[in-house]
């Protein structure tokens, strides 16, 4: 891509090596734990699922069991193959034994590891396969009906109703969106457990469940057919159950999922410890299920002042891109998030935000970027609200972001208005159609404005990065360099479902997904 910006490719270069640098280091201390929920994730993805009588998901009851008997190091894998192995029992039924206290893990005897992955990896790999298909099914719906040229229209629906959600969510298709997001009621991130079967209460969005996952599965699959779209379903795996809900998503077939690195420790206070190794594992499934992950720099921009901590954004679209990589995850399934989020009232506003919209673009050509839009200033304006959004929308279609998430005026109250969410899309398709060639007929001025305002934000983006690597991630996350937010490496919700890796340990899906 020949840039418009002149940026300096050097600079890049260097800004993109710290911040790899900063991810493998890192990783190092991701490879040597692992957390309660990752290990819930690898028993769902065994086949382990549903509650027990006081509605205690039974993935839960297994990792706590080898908790409460301090046994997790070695990882459920290990003792629910050396289970299978001994009994000749399912996961499942394992899990139930577990519940009725006829089974403990940790006084079967041990067989030999050969017999132990014998057992489990055959289980691990349906699962696997079970994912594999759902991939091929959705090349499959691609290739019949073909994909969109341009941006991605993505909508939010979320009731806290999924009955309702599935209503809302057919119509928003009809209307012409592309994506639908289903976001979480209120909370949800801070839950240590996922919520089980078809919910109808939630606030401020809808609980995110497998089954809940399915039904609307099914119902955009239904809708899709009858528009000869492929409607892709987007939900959240952020928060204290990353991989879980990333596991859950890829046996149903989810196509988007909000996955940042950094989201939960700065804006729901999770421990960095924990979100860190989680978002790995989340990634690593995502990877391989084909799903496109959505980060989330725009909330950066929610707490801190948009021209003055643009570099902050960028600088975390570098750390989300290595972080990602060191998982598996391409470029092309890196939904790199940012924001139209200056104030109107700033002079040159908008040349701002073309520029940072045009910056990104160019430093991240093959990601399927998600552009966000302005939240942070709307109000009862409604002529004013719909020039904004307006505005964000040239922008989207000038610098061919991928993930357009529509502004519209309802939207703070999560269930827009049906008719405010017509509006938004009709808005976004005829920019989208009379501008559709404006971006490739435009040349920015050499020297002028938006030029020395890119380069300026990579500028402080690099050294922001170069103090990073010195520093680490986490001592950077204690200082508060981020959102203006200071979060403690041994503080925060989670950090007690941290485990170190002991002897033995393995994960049968980072093997089988990763082929390492």
């Amino acid at each position: 891509m020949q840039s418009k910006l002149n940026l300096n490719q050097e600079m890049v270069a260097r800004a993109r090596e710290s911040a790899r640098r900063v991810a493998v280091d890192t990783q190092d201390f991701i490879d040597l734990h692992t957390t309660v929920t990752v290990e819930r994730a690898i028993c769902r993805l065994l086949g382990i699922d549903g509650v027990n009588e006081v509605e205690v998901p039974l993935p839960n009851v297994v990792v706590d069991h080898l908790m409460d008997k301090g046994a997790l190091s070695r990882g459920v894998a290990y003792y629910i193959g050396n289970a299978v192995a001994a009994t000749g029992m399912t996961p499942q039924e394992i899990a139930q034994g577990i519940n009725s206290a006829e089974i403990d893990l940790t006084v079967i005897e041990p067989r030999t590891e050969r017999e132990i992955r014998s057992a489990v990896m055959p289980i691990a790999g349906a699962a696997v396969e079970r994912i594999r298909a759902n991939v091929d099914k959705r090349n499959g719906f691609l290739k019949e009906f073909g994909d969109k040229d341009g941006a991605y229209l993505y909508v939010i629906v979320a009731t806290g109703n999924i009955y309702e959600d599935i209503t809302q969510a057919r119509a928003a298709a009809k209307q012409g969106a592309d994506v639908i997001a289903v976001i979480r009621t209120t909370g949800q991130s801070l839950l240590d457990y996922v919520p089980y079967g078809a919910t109808t209460e939630g606030f401020g969005g809808t609980y995110a469940t497998q089954e809940n996952f399915r039904l609307m599965r099914e119902a955009l699959d239904e809708v899709g057919v009858e528009e000869k779209r492929y409607i892709r379903l987007c939900n959240y795996c952020s928060g204290l159950c990353m991989p879980e809900i990333a596991a859950m998503g890829a046996l149903e077939r989810l196509d988007v999922m909000l996955n940042d690195a950094l989201y939960g420790i700065l804006f729901r206070d999770i421990n960095m410890q924990r979100t860190i190794i989680d978002q790995y594992f989340s990634r690593v499934i995502n990877a391989f299920a084909g799903v496109i992950i959505n980060t989330g720099e725009d909330n950066y921009l929610t707490t801190a002042d948009a021209v003055e901590e643009a570099h902050t954004v960028l600088a975390s679209q570098f750390l989300n891109e290595q972080f990602a990589l060191c998982a598996g995850l391409p470029e092309e399934q890196q939904g790199l998030g940012h924001a139209f989020e200056i104030s109107p009232d700033v002079e040159n506003g908008f040349l701002y935000e073309l520029a940072q919209a045009q910056m990104a673009r160019e430093i991240f050509p093959k990601a399927p970027l998600k552009y966000m839009p302005p939240t942070k200033f709307m109000t009862g304006n409604i002529f004013r609200g719909h020039v904004q959004d307006a505005l964000f929308n040239m922008v989207t279609t000038i610098t061919n972001q991928k993930i357009h998430l529509l502004g519209m005026l309802t939207e703070a109250i999560h269930t827009p208005f049906m008719s405010d969410r017509a509006l938004a899309i009709e808005n976004a398709q005829y920019i989208a159609k009379t501008m559709k060639d404006l971006g490739s007929e435009l040349t920015f001025r050499e020297g002028g404005i938006m030029e020395r305002r890119s380069n300026e934000v990579l500028s402080k983006a690099t050294a922001l990065l170069g103090e990073i690597e010195e520093m680490g991630l986490f001592a950077t996350l204690e200082k508060g360099i981020f959102a203006d937010i200071k979060r403690m490496r041994d503080a925060g919700k989670g950090l007690g479902g941290v485990v170190q890796k002991g002897e033995g340990y393995f994960n049968p899906f980072i093997e089988l997904m990763k082929g390492v």
